[in-house]
């Protein structure tokens, strides 16, 4: 197979305005992969770290320049003569360089850069999809979309301290009218303080039944950002927004590993849309073997 022959990192810009890492991949046979790091406003307290400048003189602090050098000048040497497609040992190379579990020295952006971009060149490499590089013959099941209706906690300015209400299209026979149904029930969505009924009542109004044969409610509570050691819940929120950016890995991520679910936003913004316009190309690509499991997707729904 072919080697990596360049490993390039940028500074880009995400969602949100926030710096990020992009970074390109190049084969020794003139593949070419890249990917862009999204980021979250909030994180699990076992998420591995993102890696920031801290320069309050330079985006506020939120500059990835430090991510971008250790591609550039400790990843790169690394993994460069490496074969593009052992995606394994281009991992596991690069945790043994950071040594810790939670990247804190290298920086989990800049690693999974390096991650999604050699998987998106060895899959240019074959001249195949990412989600059959990724899948083999199996990656056909399309992912139940979780769509947020509603946000609250850290990512909005609404008293509500759940984190996100969604929609899911649990009864929809294909993937493409689970997105349609998705999309006409958050179109008809109307502001209220009771999420919940709301939620319903929006399903409802789009024509849809809820519950197992049609679409089903999901939270995103973001215990962490409630939870304190000493049992007491403090409800705090600051107005913020999920860093993401057109890259679309993520989609072919869901049907190449048959994972069943997809969580990436709600029916707004070119970020989010494109995930799911890739989905639909995907299920088109399928064709007839395409699979959407809806409610069997969740196996503990009794």
């Amino acid at each position: 197979m072919s080697k990596i022959i360049s490993i390039i990192a940028r500074e880009v810009l995400d969602s949100r305005g926030t710096p990020t890492v992009q970074v390109d991949i190049e084969t020794e046979f003139g593949a070419k992969g890249s990917a862009k790091v999204p980021s979250g406003a909030s994180t699990g307290s076992r998420e591995a770290l993102e890696l920031r400048d801290e320069d309050k003189g330079r985006y506020n602090g939120k500059g990835v320049l430090k991510a971008v050098n250790n591609v550039n000048e400790k990843i790169a040497p690394e993994i460069i003569g490496m074969e593009v497609t052992d995606q394994i040992a281009i991992d596991q190379a690069m945790i043994k360089l950071d040594g810790d579990d939670f990247k804190k020295n290298l920086g989990a952006n800049a690693i999974l850069g390096v991650s999604l971009a050699a998987a998106h060149a060895a899959a240019a490499e074959l001249e195949i999809p990412l989600y059959r590089y990724l899948g083999g013959t199996n990656a056909r099941r399309l992912p139940v979309p979780m769509l947020n209706v509603i946000n609250g906690g850290e990512h909005a300015d609404s008293a509500l301290d759940f984190q996100e209400f969604m929609i899911m299209p649990v009864g929809a026979p294909t993937f493409s009218e689970a997105l349609q149904e998705s999309l006409e029930a958050f179109k008809a969505k109307t502001p209220a303080e009771v999420a919940l009924d709301l939620l319903v009542q929006a399903i409802e109004k789009a024509g849809y039944k809820t519950g197992k044969e049609g679409i089903m409610i999901a939270m995103d509570c973001a215990s962490s950002e409630l939870y304190l050691d000493d049992k007491k819940y403090h409800f705090k929120k600051i107005e913020k927004l999920t860093g993401e950016t057109e890259d679309t890995t993520i989609a072919d991520l869901a049907v190449g590993l048959n994972t069943g679910q997809i969580k990436t936003g709600s029916m707004s913004r070119s970020d989010r849309i494109a995930k799911y316009n890739r989905l639909l190309e995907i299920e088109a690509e399928l064709g007839e073997a395409a699979i959407y499991d809806g409610i069997k997707s969740f196996y503990n729904i009794k």
